[in-house]
């Protein structure tokens, strides 16, 4: 017998494998895993094997995180973060305490203020002004569809009461028209093409410190939500090839390239070259991110139903369709036609049901490619598409953490869906009874990444520590279900097939934990660590 590598014992060995659900040792020789079972795996441990005593915690597949922006995520870990607050002094005091830090920096940038921090999710140029003066200022929200900007980032863009708003977002303004200082969805874009070039060396170190951080966390691989686009923000196509190239890139990303709303079909063929140009074993570019509709908390999400205004009133507004449905369903077809998967934003039931349609009609125009396309955040789904996910073999891609009560859902969105969409909200439960394939992911920097938050809230349908009561308990899963989501779920949609369970041959990307979360009441999962998380075998944390 070949002796392995490495070998866990003395613990909970959760695979995921529906063959063998559960075993007490594993072991990996090279890469991959030789062995999975109970006493019998010992016989597998010779002179130079490593012994991992578990001692009674709980070792799984690596998380996967199915919808995730690392690579900017860790850029902006160095930038004005005002994530963790909802205070609006504190934002300020940050803000002023950065720019006090960094005299050289010719733009303040950052991210991670809240709208439930201001009346109506606005605050306004002259709060900024008040703090930095002398240079422009621009923060986007915590959801990344608006952005706070001072005086000068705005007339530094040249924007004024005459600017219209682009067909793909707006400018909030004063009474006198001029521009308030909060620019949404496709405005943003007004400012954001003149902010100073990100460098090369701050593309990387961002992408590292990524990297640890989301190892710390057990995840092992992940969709890069946006990886290229004409926005340089995002654009971290070659940073990630260039890591996986000099041996950087520890983890196993799925890039997704960005859709330009405006380019149409002509852009399919730079996306085939990038395709073949930039993949590797380690980083794949074979996904297409496709932004349907906006988000509900400033009426840009696509609803079935119009919105209400301050009264309670009804009005014209059902929220945007950035891509014409029927453009949407032949660029899709043509996409699944050169295998390209596609990974839909689509958080209103309207964009839901327009990104089924498109993939319904890939499938009559293509026969089934397996191609696994999906759809994230999914805040809403009509009681009549639920069925065609696992009708269409289309995945629901979940953001967890979202599906609980809090003030940005409470008091900025529920109040303004009209009809029954309040009774709508992410509705898990009848996903999965209804047999639709789940992925998980978190959307970094968007909310927190670590999986076994978004765990404890789709199990238990509280956000952790939030205190306030279910969110549609009836729409929680178990925890199999969860955990499975995040692993082997997850790993189905970035089309990792030897990954996602523990079983013989399939690679050694793992996690240990602290606890086994079946050992703990659903309202600890949050307060589970991870102690140790490997990628084909290797150690990359702990």
């Amino acid at each position: 017998m070949t002796h392995a590598d490495l070998v866990f014992t003395g613990g909970s060995v959760l695979t995921m494998d529906s063959a063998r659900s559960r075993a007490t040792a594993l072991a990996v020789t090279g890469d991959r895993i030789s062995a999975a079972g109970h006493a019998e795996v010992r016989e597998f441990i010779g002179p130079r094997t490593e012994v991992v005593d578990l001692d009674g915690r709980a070792l799984l597949p690596g998380f996967q995180d199915a919808h995730v922006h690392a690579a900017a995520a860790g850029m902006e870990l160095a930038a004005c973060d005002l994530s963790g607050t909802t205070d609006p002094s504190e934002y300020f005091r940050r803000i002023a305490a950065y720019a006090a830090a960094h005299p050289e920096r010719e733009w303040i940038t950052g991210t991670g203020w809240s709208m439930e921090s201001f009346p109506g999710g606005l605050p306004t140029r002259a709060q900024l002004d008040a703090v930095v003066a002398d240079r422009p200022v621009y923060l986007t929200n915590r959801d990344y569809h608006g952005a706070w900007a001072n005086t000068r980032a705005l007339e530094s863009a040249g924007l004024t009461a005459d600017t219209p708003d682009p067909v793909d977002g707006r400018i909030e303004r004063d009474n006198s028209g001029a521009p308030s200082g909060v620019l949404q969805e496709g405005a943003m874009d007004l400012v954001e093409r003149i902010l100073p070039p990100i460098t090369p060396q701050d593309r990387m170190a961002g992408l590292l410190r990524a990297q640890s951080l989301l190892h710390s966390l057990g995840i092992t691989g992940w969709q890069e939500a946006i990886v290229s686009s004409d926005n340089g923000t995002f654009d971290s196509t070659t940073t990630y090839f260039d890591a996986a190239e000099r041996g950087l890139l520890t983890a196993r990303v799925t890039g997704a390239q960005w859709w330009e709303r405006d380019e149409g079909a002509a852009q399919i063929a730079g996306m085939l070259l990038r395709r073949k140009q930039f993949s590797t074993d380690r980083f794949r570019l074979d996904t297409v991110k496709i932004m349907q509709d906006g988000i509900a908390e400033n009426f840009t999400a696509a609803m079935t139903e119009p919105y209400k205004d301050h009264r309670g009133c009804c009005t014209a507004n059902s929220g945007l369709s950035f891509i014409d449905p029927r453009a949407l369903r032949g660029y899709v077809t043509e996409l699944d036609a050169h295998d390209f998967q596609v990974h839909f934003h689509a958080l209103g039931d309207r964009a839901v049901r327009e990104s089924l349609d498109a993939i319904e009609a890939a499938l009559h125009a293509n026969g089934p490619r397996g191609n696994r396309h999906h759809l994230a955040h999914l805040q809403v789904v009509h009681p009549d598409d639920i069925p065609r996910f696992h009708r269409l073999g289309a995945v629901a891609n979940l953001q967890p953490l979202w599906a609980g009560h809090e003030p940005q859902l409470d008091d900025l969105t529920l109040p303004f869906l009209g009809g029954d969409l309040p009774e709508r909200q992410y509705l898990f439960g009848d996903l999965a009874r209804a047999g639709a394939t789940l992925a998980c992911g978190s959307d970094w920097p968007v909310s927190e990444p670590n999986p076994l938050a978004g765990i404890h809230t789709a199990v238990n349908r509280v956000i952790p520590g939030s205190g306030l009561p279910p969110l549609l308990p009836d729409q929680r899963l178990d925890l199999m279900t969860t955990l499975a989501a995040y692993t082997a779920g997850s790993a189905y949609v970035n089309r990792r097939d030897d990954t996602g369970s523990l079983r013989v041959g399939a690679l050694a990307d793992l996690v240990v934990l602290e606890r086994d979360p079946f050992a703990v009441a659903p309202a600890e999962i949050a307060g589970i660590g991870v102690a140790q998380t490997f990628v084909g075998g290797a150690r990359v944390f702990g």
